[in-house]
C-alpha cells in the first residue's frame, strides 16, 4: 500500500513558510520556476517523447497523445504560465472588509491560504506548472499526483520547479510530485485525512466518478467537458460553421471542445451538408438522430449514450431539435454542465440560453474553447469546476484560498 504520509507532512512544514511568505519572495521563486522550466527544455523533451512512444505502443490514439505532447512551444507556455502569475495581485490577505461593532469590536475577514493542496490528474503535463504556480502564490503547498502516461515527463519537470524555487530561497517541497502512477497512489491521496486540505482530480469521468465517491478529504469537483453547441433558427451560418470547426477540431482532445451539435428543424437541411462538408477536413464523424441521418446520409445512427459521451476525437453527435426550448432541455439533461453555446441573432433567445442553461460557462456566438483560465484572465488554472458550491467554472488563486475572522480589541468581554 502507497504511504503518502512522508510527501504530506513535508508539504505541511513547506506550507507553514508559504503562509507568511512576502509577495516579492513569491513572484521571485515564481520568475525562478520560469527560468528553471526553460533551461530544463532539452530533459523536458527527451522524457516527453519517451513517455508519448510509450503511450503509442500501448495503444493511445494520436488525438488523444496531442494532450500528451509537448514542444517547445508548449514548454515556453509552460514556463509563461508561472510568469503570468507572479503579475496577478496576490490574493493573500485580501478580504471582504471590515466592521466596528457597537461595542467598539473591529472584526475583518482576511484571506489565507488553505495549506496543503493535492492535485490527481492525467496526460497533460503542463498542469504540473498551472499547479505548482498557482498553488505557489496563493501560498499553499502542492502535491502533484499525475497519470502514468506522463510519469517520464513529470519528474523532469517537476525536478525544474523544485530548483527554481529553492535557489529562490523557498523550499522545493512547496511543490512535490508523487512519483507513483498506481491507483493504490490516488487512493492514498484521497484518504490522506489531516494531510492533504483539499483535493483536485483533473481528468476523465472515470477519475472525477472515483474521487466523488471514494475521497475522504474534502475535493472541488472538476467536471469532463460534453458541451454542446445549439444553431438557433435565423443565425449567421456562415458564424455558426466557424464557431461549430473551432470548436470541435483546433483540439478534440481537451474539455472544452464541441462533442455535441444541436440544430434548429428549419436550419437542417441547409445548415448540417455545410457542417459536414466544413468538418471533412478531419474526417469528423457524425452521430445522428433519426432526422439527421435522413439529412446526411454519411451520419452513422446515434445511440442514446452518444448524446451523453465526451468523445475526445473527432467524433460528434448530432440532434436536430424544434426549436430553443427542446435544446434547452436537451442540454441541460445530457449536458456534463461545462460549457454550452448557442448561435444566434435573436437577443431573446440569446438571453433565455443564458439565463436557462445549467452550465458553468454559457456562451452566445462565441466557441466553447475560450473556457480556459488564461482566456479567462486568471494566468492559469487548477481546473474547470463544475460543481456548485465554493466555485465554479475555470478557478485560480482566489479559489486555492479561504477566509478566517480577525477580531481586534481592547478588553470587551461578553
Amino acid at each position: 500500500m502507497f504511504d503518502i504520509t512522508p510527501l504530506c507532512e513535508r508539504a505541511r512544514i513547506a506550507s507553514r513558510t508559504l503562509m507568511t511568505a512576502s509577495t516579492a519572495v513569491k513572484d521571485r521563486a515564481l520568475i525562478s520556476a520560469a527560468e528553471s522550466v526553460r533551461a530544463a527544455m532539452p530533459e523536458i523533451l527527451a522524457a516527453n517523447r519517451e513517455d508519448v512512444e510509450a503511450a503509442l505502443a500501448a495503444g493511445m490514439t494520436k488525438v488523444m497523445c496531442d494532450r500528451l505532447s509537448l514542444n517547445e512551444d508548449r514548454v515556453h507556455a509552460m514556463a509563461d504560465a508561472f510568469v503570468s502569475i507572479a503579475a496577478l495581485p496576490d490574493p493573500v490577505g485580501g478580504g471582504s472588509g471590515s466592521i466596528i461593532r457597537p461595542n467598539g469590536l473591529e472584526i475583518r475577514r482576511v484571506r489565507t491560504p488553505i495549506g496543503v493542496v493535492g492535485m490527481i490528474c492525467e496526460s497533460r503535463p503542463n498542469v504540473a506548472a498551472d499547479a505548482a504556480s498557482i498553488c505557489l502564490k496563493s501560498g499553499n503547498a502542492c502535491i502533484l499526483r499525475g497519470g502514468k502516461d506522463a510519469l517520464r515527463t513529470n519528474r523532469v519537470t517537476a525536478a525544474a520547479i523544485r530548483r527554481g524555487f529553492a535557489a529562490a530561497g523557498l523550499p522545493e517541497d512547496c511543490f512535490q510530485l508523487v512519483d507513483d502512477a498506481t491507483r493504490e497512489s490516488a487512493t492514498a491521496m484521497m484518504n490522506a485525512t489531516g494531510g492533504i486540505d483539499v483535493l483536485i482530480p483533473r481528468g476523465g469521468r472515470g477519475l472525477i466518478r472515483s474521487v466523488v465517491e471514494n475521497a475522504r478529504v474534502p475535493y472541488i469537483e472538476t467536471g469532463s467537458g460534453n458541451c454542446h453547441i445549439y444553431v438557433d433558427s435565423g443565425c449567421d451560418m456562415e458564424m455558426a460553421l466557424n464557431i461549430l470547426h473551432n470548436a470541435k477540431c483546433s483540439r478534440p482532445s481537451v474539455c472544452n471542445a464541441c462533442e455535441s451539435l444541436l440544430v434548429a428543424r428549419d436550419m437542417a437541411k441547409e445548415f448540417l451538408p455545410l457542417a459536414y462538408a466544413r468538418l471533412s477536413d478531419h474526417n469528423v464523424e457524425f452521430r445522428g438522430c433519426a432526422e439527421t441521418c435522413a439529412i446526411l446520409p454519411e451520419a452513422r445512427a446515434a445511440s442514446d449514450e452518444d448524446f451523453y459521451t465526451e468523445y475526445n476525437d473527432y467524433i460528434l453527435s448530432v440532434k436536430v431539435v424544434s426549436g430553443i426550448s427542446e435544446a434547452i432541455g436537451h442540454i441541460n439533461v445530457h449536458s456534463t454542465h461545462h460549457s454550452e453555446a448557442i448561435v444566434t441573432e435573436n437577443y431573446a433567445n440569446a438571453r433565455r440560453f443564458q439565463q436557462e442553461i445549467d452550465s458553468a460557462a454559457v456562451y452566445v456566438n462565441a466557441s466553447t474553447r475560450f473556457t480556459d483560465g488564461g482566456e479567462f484572465g486568471l494566468g492559469a488554472e487548477m481546473g474547470i469546476s463544475t460543481q456548485k458550491m465554493h466555485v465554479r467554472g475555470p478557478f485560480a488563486l482566489e479559489a486555492l484560498t479561504c477566509e478566517k475572522t480577525v477580531i481586534s480589541g481592547c478588553g470587551q468581554i461578553r
